[in-house]
């Protein structure tokens, strides 16, 4: 389950803390004004960190320490501007200029530094999503977090002095060159580096860029010199209105994809409609609000605003129809979702395996269970080595189940919670079908362990109450109903028909018919709970 709450109530190295020792693995995100960072967690170690908006300066860090020149990084970034989909490591890494274990080891130096500069922030929000990875692409580490929380400590006491001179990084600073010729005083490196480049028109986020120095390094190099006397401040930046324009639209657009990716929808939404406020119509944004209201179940809202992507010449990517038809199979609009999924294919879905799951989903709605069940299996060669989401595991086994080849699901779903073991939809399925098998021992520990993994999901206390009724355990049965009706009060008329059971057996007349009226209004054609009550009434 997520874990949510204030910077102002639980630090980040607390945060940090709960999460090592619990062992968790998922996206810690943290909000701060209009920054926004993410640390990823694997099995309680850190796997990768990052913060939005922020240059990514391991190209200037690569030639600080000597591992390439200048002019082989920028080789390096000419050639990535035509290879979009590569990071510059992996690129570095291609062109011989530097080993695995070297880019590995920088990287790993370039996620301390963002876990040190998260660890300044103290105010804000922060949301932990389990289950959530980083992106293919991205080379991930693993780092004891305990390893960072001294030095990060440090660096936090330094910071709150540093914030006293430098409040915000749009501050222009000059040299008293007078002043520092006069003075016989033995700079650090870094005061040196950045003395040689302070103009009296950079400011500190450009003298960060420029210096290639980390941003702890920059505020502590400049305090140094203001405290002793030899910058003084002379403004703050200014740019060009267009450019100012621009870069708020990028700096909204980032901040709305990493929230989105993170499940913070409402602050994703607002970032979204933050571009639009500035470019109006812009497509990519309205593409991530229609996402947005889908995942929050809009179905309407969706499809109304893909619609006009779609309609819109040149704005029809194959993401845009896949999505929508998405949305339609939802509203049960299924002749039309046909239509969207088979654009989508067209205009080159073949080969997504996502695109050729929703189509098996929507075979199975349309009851054909052997189509969906081909389709299914056909889109997972197209994951190649990589590990089918839940969704696919899911409608995969069921797939399977609904073609006739149970022990086929149950080895699918058995597979789905090994590979994702925190996604209790999976846990509960497995123990549906297990269930149906007859292995009713087996079926009661997979929903159990579903339910450790989220006490939230009606259909698996139901499961649990089924598999307690079935073996006369009257009372635990009568505690998982209760349970499931309280989470989802319409979840189905054989819950309340069974509790209507139970309580009939204590002797609890009253309750047994207000359930078995409750069944009957879920389903008015149950024949067996209307013969109770006309027999309870017939005998009263």
């Amino acid at each position: 389950m997520a874990i949510k709450g204030s910077l102002r109530e639980a630090s980040l190295p607390d945060v940090l803390q709960l999460l090592t020792l619990g062992k968790k693995t998922g996206c810690l995100s943290v909000t701060h004004r209009s920054n926004f960072g993410y640390i990823y967690f694997d099995k309680g170690r850190i796997a990768y960190a990052s913060i939005v908006n922020r240059r990514d300066r391991l190209g200037d860090l690569l030639v600080k320490g000597g591992a390439i020149q200048q002019e082989q990084l920028d080789q390096a970034i000419e050639r990535q501007s035509r290879e979009r989909d590569k990071r510059l490591g992996e690129i570095l890494v291609d062109m011989g200029l530097l080993s695995r274990d070297q880019l590995h080891a920088h990287i790993r130096t370039q996620i301390e530094e963002a876990v040190y500069f998260l660890f300044t922030w103290t105010q804000g929000t922060f949301s932990f999503e389990p289950d959530v990875l980083p992106e293919q692409q991205d080379f991930t580490v693993s780092i004891n977090p305990e390893s960072l929380l001294l030095e990060g400590a440090r660096r936090v006491d330094e910071w709150s002095l540093i914030e006293k001179k430098i409040p915000s990084f749009d501050l222009v600073f000059d040299v008293d060159r007078v002043k520092l010729r006069e003075t016989a005083v033995k700079l650090t490196d870094e005061q040196t580096a950045l003395l040689n480049i302070i103009d009296g028109q950079r400011d500190v986020t450009h003298l960060i860029e420029d210096s290639g120095l980390i941003e702890f390094d920059v505020g502590k190099a400049i305090y140094g010199l203001i405290t002793a006397g030899f910058l003084h401040r002379v403004g703050k930046s200014r740019s060009t209105t267009d450019a100012v324009s621009e870069a708020r639209v990028e700096e909204h657009r980032n901040l709305g994809v990493a929230f989105y990716k993170t499940g913070m929808l409402d602050e994703a939404m607002r970032e979204f409609r933050r571009v639009l406020d500035l470019r109006e119509g812009d497509p990519g944004a309205r593409f991530f609000v229609a996402l947005a209201h889908a995942r929050r179940g809009e179905w309407e809202h969706a499809v109304s605003i893909l619609q006009e992507i779609a309609a819109v010449p040149g704005g029809s990517r194959v993401a845009v129809f896949h999505n929508l038809a998405c949305a339609l199979e939802r509203l049960g609009r299924a002749m039309e979702a046909r239509l969207a999924l088979d654009e989508a294919i067209r205009r080159g879905g073949a080969q997504d395996p996502v695109v050729q799951t929703t189509a098996g989903v929507i075979a199975l709605r349309e009851g054909d269970a052997s189509g969906a069940d081909a389709t299914l299996s056909a889109a997972r060669s197209l994951w190649g080595r990589r590990p089918p989401p839940p969704a696919w595991f899911h409608y995969a086994a069921l797939a399977a189940a609904l073609a006739g080849d149970l022990p086929r699901g149950i080895t699918l779903l058995t597979e789905g919670t090994g590979i994702h073991p925190h996604a209790a939809a999976l846990h509960n399925n497995l123990a549906a079908l297990l269930e149906r098998k007859g292995q009713v021992e087996d079926a009661m520990k997979a929903a159990e362990r579903g339910v450790v993994e989220d006490a939230s999901l009606p259909q698996l206390h139901k499961n649990i109450g089924d598999l307690q009724y079935r073996a006369a355990h009257y009372d635990e049965a009568l505690e998982s109903f209760q349970r499931a009706v309280k989470l989802l009060p319409e979840l189905g008329a054989d819950v309340h028909m069974k509790l209507g059971n139970i309580r009939f057996r204590r002797q609890e007349t009253a309750e047994a018919v207000r359930h078995w009226e409750r069944a009957l209004e879920l389903d008015p054609a149950n024949a067996i709970v209307r013969a109770n009550l006309d027999a309870v009434r017939r005998g009263g």
